[in-house]
């Protein structure tokens, strides 16, 4: 089972980081940012064999005690990293591959929504969209009607959630 899944930008800051265990989200937190060092030693291996960045899943990135980490990553760069639990089911490689797939296609769908500003924190915009500011938002999100806005985004980051959700049950 997933214990964790993190959307980790190109610039190695967190987009989406949700933990099953609300109690353990530093440690997550913390395992999330560790395996960033081992993506970049994987991809700095791939571009040495091959300029062809076709094979976006990293595998294993590395093994703790208690959990595995995995990892994967877009062509733009954004990072996966799912992190699941040792003592439980051991996944085969085209397991994790599916569940990456799934997570990947999940986050394709949010960033093609309009209204979501790319490189920016996957959340509920509704606060977000109540204090509109012409300075910080789009034109868009300014000037549609902020229900029809509302309805949008949040329909997407529920979407996301839900899948989300699913790869860690």
């Amino acid at each position: 089972m997933a214990v964790c899944i993190a959307v980790i930008a190109r610039d190695n800051y967190p987009l989406y980081i949700r933990t099953a265990e609300p109690d353990d989200d530093l440690k997550f937190h913390y395992i999330a940012h560790t395996s960033l060092d081992v993506i970049e030693e994987k991809l700095a291996a791939l571009t040495k064999t091959t300029s062809d960045m076709r094979e976006l899943y990293l595998g294993i990135l590395y093994p703790t005690e208690d959990y595995k980490v995995y990892g994967y990553v877009t062509n733009t760069k954004i990072k996966f990293v799912v992190i699941v639990d040792a003592t439980g089911i051991n996944y085969r490689d085209t397991e994790m591959r599916a569940i990456f797939r799934k997570l990947h296609h999940a986050y394709s769908d949010v960033i093609s929504n309009p209204f979501y500003t790319p490189e920016t924190s996957i959340t509920s915009p509704i606060s977000t969209v109540a204090n509109c500011d012409a300075s910080s938002l789009n034109f868009a999100q300014c000037h549609m009607p902020k229900v029809l806005t509302e309805f949008l985004l949040t329909l997407e980051f529920r979407n996301f959630d839900k899948a989300v959700g699913s790869i860690m049950t």
